[in-house]
C-alpha cells in the first residue's frame, strides 16, 4: 500500500490527457476543451488582480501595527520567498503546462498523496481565502454606501460570529449594534453579512459564464485599481512625518514577524495564474512571465504602501480593517476616503474572480485523475466552464459566511498556501534535469553544491556572533517554552545542505524551500492545530475515495 500511495503520474500522460480532442467531443461536455483565449497580458493581469487586493487594503493594516515601519523587511523576505516559488511554478508550468497549479505538479514530482494534500490545501488558499476577502469587500462597500448616504441596517453587515463576540464582551461597536437590532426568528437572532453574500453569488455567475467575460471584467478592473494605489502613495507621500518612522522595529524582529500570516496573505495570489494554463495561448511561455511580472510589479507597490502607512500616522493607529481608510481619515484628508473605498472595492472583486477562477479548475483536474467524482471534471456544453466545480466553489465560500469571521480565516488561510509553496519547491528538485528549449521558460541552473552548505554556516555563526543565547532561548533555558518550529527549521536547513552537497541540487528552488520553510516558523501553534485537523478530514476523504477511484490504481 505503501508504494501505491506515492505513484506518480508520468508528465507524458499528463500532458496528453488533458489535450482537447476538437474532432470527437464529448456530447455530454465532458471534455478538456477549455477556451484558449488568454496572452501574457491577461495572465499578468489575472496574477495582479489576485495579489493587490484584501491583503493591500485590510490585511496590511495588522501587520503595520505589529512590525511597525520594519515591516517593510518582512514584505521583502515574502516577496524574495515568493520570487524563488514563482521561479519554480514557472519551471513546472513551462514542463507541465495544464491546470490544476500545484496539485499536478506535485501530482508528476511527489506522487498522488501528496497531491491530494496540495490539492486539499489550495482548497484553503482559493476558497477559504475568499471568504476573508468577501468580508473586507463588504466594510468597504457598507462604507461607500455611506458616503453616498445610503444606511443598511447593522444585522445586515456584520457577521454572526463578530456580533455574538460582541454580545458576550459587552463591547461598544457596529457589532454591539448589530445584536441589539437584529430580527429575531424565534430564539435566533438574524445577523448575516449581505453585501458579502451577494458578491459572492455575482462572482459565481461571472465566472459560471466563462473565462473571456471574466477576463475583460478583470483586465477594467486592474487598471482602475493600479491607478487608484499610485493616487494612494503619491498623495500619502506628501503626508509623510518622519518621526513615525522611528523607531523603525518598535517591537523588535518578533513584532515584524508576528505579521506572517497578514503578509504573507497579501501575496498568495501569484499563483492562482497556473492553475489557468489550458486556458492560455501559450502557457510555456506566457505563464513563467505573467507570474514574473505580476510578483515584481506589486512587491513594488506593496513596499511603498506600507512605507506610506507607516509614515503617515503612529504605526500602532492601523490595526484596523480599513487601513488606506484609516490614514487619511486621521490625516483628515477627507477627499480620500471616497477613492481608496472605490479602489478597494475593485480591487477585492477582481481578487474575488481570480480566486474563483482557480479552485474550480485545481477540482476539474483532480476529477479527471479520478480523486474526485466525475461530476466535479463536467464542463458546461455552451460557457466550456467547470459548471459544478464552479457552483461549489460558490457554495462553499457562500456557506461559511453566514457562521465564521475574518480574523479566524486569515490566519487558516495564509499556513496552507505556504505548505504548497514549500512542495512546489521541493517536487522542483525532484525533476529531471533537462535541455534548454527556445522559446520556453528555462530555469538558470546554478549549482547548490558548495553556495548552500556555505550559507547556511555563515548565517549559523553569525547568529552565535552577534546573540550568544540564541540557542538557549531555542531550547527553553532561559525561562522560555522551547521554540519547536525554530528548531525543526534548524534541523531541516542542516537535512538541505548535506543533500545539495550530495545531490548537486539547483539553487534557486533550495533557496525557495528554505525561505518558505522560515516563514512558517512564524505561524502560531494555533494555526498548526487547525491546519493538522484540516489535513485529517482531507486525509479521511482521499482514503474514503480518491485512493479506490484513482486512474492510477487501475
Amino acid at each position: 500500500m505503501a508504494s501505491s500511495l506515492f505513484r506518480r503520474k508520468p508528465i507524458a500522460s499528463a500532458l496528453r490527457e488533458h489535450e482537447p480532442d476538437v474532432a470527437h467531443p464529448h456530447p455530454e461536455g465532458h471534455g478538456t476543451g477549455l477556451h484558449k483565449t488568454l496572452g501574457v497580458r491577461d495572465l499578468t493581469f489575472f496574477g495582479i488582480a489576485a495579489i493587490i487586493g484584501a491583503g493591500s487594503f485590510s490585511s496590511m493594516g495588522t501587520a503595520c501595527a505589529s512590525g511597525g515601519p520594519g515591516v517593510v523587511l518582512l514584505f521583502i523576505m515574502c516577496a524574495v520567498a515568493c520570487g524563488f516559488t514563482a521561479l519554480c511554478y514557472a519551471e513546472f508550468a513551462a514542463r507541465v503546462p495544464v491546470s490544476g497549479s500545484a496539485y499536478t505538479y506535485a501530482y508528476v514530482s511527489f506522487g498522488e498523496l501528496f497531491a491530494w494534500v496540495i490539492g486539499w490545501a489550495l482548497l484553503m488558499e482559493y476558497s477559504i481565502g475568499n471568504i476573508y476577502v468577501a468580508f473586507s469587500w463588504s466594510g468597504y462597500f457598507t462604507n461607500l454606501l455611506e458616503a453616498f448616504h445610503i444606511h443598511m441596517p447593522a444585522w445586515l453587515t456584520v457577521n454572526y460570529t463578530s456580533a455574538h463576540a460582541s454580545a458576550l464582551a459587552a463591547t461598544a461597536g457596529e457589532g454591539m449594534t448589530a445584536w441589539n437590532s437584529a430580527p429575531m426568528l424565534g430564539p435566533l437572532r438574524i445577523i448575516f453579512d449581505l453585501p458579502a453574500v451577494l458578491i459572492n453569488a455575482l462572482i459565481t455567475a461571472l465566472v459560471y459564464v466563462g473565462v473571456k467575460e471574466s477576463r475583460n471584467a478583470s483586465n477594467i478592473m486592474v487598471m482602475v485599481k493600479l491607478a487608484i494605489v499610485a493616487l494612494v502613495i503619491i498623495v500619502g507621500a506628501t503626508q509623510i512625518d518622519i518621526e513615525n518612522w522611528t523607531p523603525f522595529l518598535p517591537n523588535g524582529f518578533g513584532g515584524v514577524m508576528a505579521g506572517v500570516s497578514a503578509v504573507f496573505f497579501a501575496y498568495i495570489g501569484f499563483d492562482a495564474v497556473s492553475t489557468l494554463a489550458e486556458e492560455s495561448k501559450d502557457p510555456q511561455r506566457d505563464l513563467p512571465k505573467s507570474m514574473v511580472w505580476s510578483l515584481v510589479i506589486c512587491t513594488t507597490l506593496y513596499i511603498l504602501l506600507a512605507l506610506v502607512l507607516t509614515g503617515m500616522v503612529p504605526f500602532a493607529q492601523l490595526g484596523v480593517s480599513d487601513p488606506l481608510a484609516e490614514v487619511f481619515q486621521l490625516r483628515g484628508v477627507k477627499w480620500m476616503l471616497l477613492i481608496v473605498s472605490i479602489a478597494a472595492v475593485v480591487a477585492m472583486t477582481s481578487v474575488m474572480l481570480v480566486f474563483q477562477l482557480g479552485q474550480p479548475r485545481i477540482w476539474m483536474s483532480m476529477s479527471r485523475d479520478g480523486l474526485l467524482p466525475p461530476r466535479f471534471g463536467h464542463l458546461h456544453r455552451k460557457y466550456r466552464t467547470p459548471a459544478f466545480s464552479t457552483i461549489v466553489t460558490g457554495l462553499v465560500v457562500g456557506i461559511p459566511i453566514f457562521f465564521t469571521d475574518e480574523n479566524f480565516i486569515l490566519d487558516f488561510t495564509s499556513i496552507g498556501t505556504l505548505f504548497a509553496f514549500v512542495l512546489v519547491c521541493g517536487g522542483v528538485l525532484l525533476l529531471p534535469r533537462k535541455e534548454k528549449t527556445p522559446g520556453r521558460f528555462n530555469m538558470p541552473y546554478i549549482s547548490a553544491k558548495f553556495i548552500v552548505p556555505s550559507l547556511v554556516l555563515l548565517a549559523l555563526a553569525l547568529i552565535v556572533w552577534l546573540d550568544p543565547h540564541h540557542f538557549h532561548r531555542l531550547l527553553g533555558r532561559t525561562g522560555f517554552a522551547p521554540n519547536i518550529p525554530m528548531l525543526v527549521f534548524y534541523a531541516l536547513c542542516a537535512v538541505i545542505a548535506v543533500n545539495s552537497f550530495r545531490k548537486d541540487w539547483s539553487l534557486i528552488p533550495v533557496l525557495g524551500l528554505l525561505s518558505c520553510c522560515y516563514l512558517l516558523t512564524g505561524m502560531a501553534v494555533s494555526n498548526w492545530m487547525w491546519f493538522g485537523i484540516w489535513l485529517v478530514v482531507g486525509l479521511l476523504c482521499y482514503f474514503a475515495y480518491g485512493y479506490r477511484k484513482s486512474k492510477l490504481a487501475t
